[in-house]
């Protein structure tokens, strides 16, 4: 199953709401989803988004896939980046973990 974090279209004809979600890539654009992070309303720009860190930075080292416009609003909020090192944290430790079994 190939996970998405992309954008779900709410609002009415000329007014666009998104919600930012995750999804499997099968399911349509505006259908279910498995969480929703955040809102974007693009009248307002990137300045106004409101995202769910944690679970952003959860899904992003969980090896979730994300559309080029999440791309540009997580980068902007710098989760990406975050993500980035936290899974690099992660690796070091397993690293470790292994080194001192073997070592024994």
């Amino acid at each position: 199953m190939a996970v998405k974090i992309r954008l779900a279209r709410k609002g009415r004809h000329e007014l666009p709401f998104y919600r930012i979600v995750v999804a499997d890539s099968r399911y349509t654009r505006d259908g279910r989803y498995l969480e929703q992070i955040g809102t974007y309303d693009p009248s307002k720009g990137i300045e106004s988004v409101s995202i769910n860190e944690e679970l952003a930075v959860k899904w992003l080292k969980s090896g979730a896939q994300y559309s080029d416009t999440v791309k540009n609003i997580l980068s902007s909020k710098g989760l990406i980046s975050k993500a980035k090192e936290e899974k690099a944290k992660e690796g070091i430790k397993k690293a470790n973990v292994t080194s001192t079994k073997n070592s024994k």
